[in-house]
């Protein structure tokens, strides 16, 4: 198949990418160039433009078709419709990555399927989210764009190790504090279930959707049918770099209302909340699809890759200086 992927060089569209050209597909990268020359991308082709600059972007794609077209990077309607005036006419499937975060929060039902309700008052990303899926679903009842909407939850690559509870830099200060030996938080207490897939496994599931008749008009939760605790995952990653772990408990309303992070969004709008996926939607388009990384065979590979390489640990003292604040009112 013939490939457009806006974006295409992320924690989830980067394997997927990979996967793609390992199947010989024909795929083209529009964005701005800064991840290119990653050599997993070997084969691709490159149309490199700000997308946001619409009139160069229509010049780069003038008489090109796609059998399919996905958005990595949307997040906002105006940038579907953009899209929508950019690619009306040129592909076969478009294929829009949500998210798992819009639905219904408080959860009504531990088990969450693409049924669920879409609905979270408590963060304007997951708000934005449902509002791009309402534009695109208009857009395929009214004038039949062939529209696909997938959602994933919590996926992970080699470069961040998946926490609850980090600052604006990323995981690194959280792993650091662990190696340490310092007391890190955790939210809640810790015993909530919550699904971390590796974004190979999403490569899986997402390529199968790809060129199906039967995915057109749906939406599709694609993620790992494990679940394990927050306790689970912190333990994994203390055992990954050979230490213990010391916890120090905080209620979700008490960080939201101490920090100047949107844990209000992050935390109680997502990860504080137990849940478990159902994918058999997904499967039943997709039959052979199975999540093969085990929740902590992916956190030890991604410690051991965050370790080896220095420019995935970057310092956030900021953060580091409000989490001893935070457990020193604690103790």
């Amino acid at each position: 198949m013939k490939v457009l992927f806006i974006g295409g060089t992320g924690t989830i569209s980067m394997a997927i990418s990979k996967l793609i050209l390992e199947k010989g597909w024909e795929l083209y990268l529009i964005n701005r160039g800064n991840r290119n020359n990653d050599e997993r991308l070997k084969g691709a082709h490159f149309i490199t433009v700000d997308i946001n600059d619409e009139k160069a972007a229509a010049e780069k794609l003038a008489g090109m078709q796609f059998d399919v077209a996905c958005d990595f990077i949307g997040f906002v309607p105006s940038q579907l419709e953009r899209n929508y005036r950019l690619l009306k006419g040129k592909v076969r499937q478009f294929l829009y990555i949500s998210s798992a975060s819009a639905y219904q929060k408080p959860c009504g039902n531990y088990v969450i399927s693409e049924k669920t309700p879409l609905a979270n008052p408590y963060w304007e990303y997951s708000r934005n989210k449902i509002a791009c899926e309402d534009y695109l679903m208009k857009l395929y009842r009214d004038e039949q764009f062939p529209v696909t909407i997938i959602r994933p939850s919590h996926t992970y690559d080699e470069r961040s190790v998946p926490l609850g509870v980090h600052g604006d830099k990323g995981s690194w200060q959280v792993v650091k504090r662990i190696k340490e030996g310092k007391p890190v938080i955790i939210h809640g207490d810790g015993t909530s279930l919550w699904t971390i897939t590796h974004n190979s496994d999403f490569a899986k599931g997402f390529v199968g959707l790809m060129g199906n008749i039967h995915a057109i008009g749906e939406a599709f939760q694609i993620m790992s049918d494990e679940s394990v605790t927050w306790n689970q995952i912190y333990k994994c990653i203390a055992a990954s770099l050979g230490v213990e772990l010391k916890p120090i408990y905080v209620s979700s309303s008490y960080l939201a209302a101490h920090s100047d992070y949107d844990f209000t969004g992050s935390l109680i709008g997502d990860k504080a909340n137990s849940v478990v996926f159902d994918c058999s939607k997904l499967k039943t388009l997709v039959p052979d699809f199975v999540a093969t990384k085990r929740a902590d065979q992916g956190i030890r590979e991604t410690v051991e890759y965050v370790l080896a390489h220095p420019e995935c640990q970057i310092e956030d003292p900021d953060f580091d200086k409000w989490c001893d604040e935070i457990i020193a009112k604690m103790n």
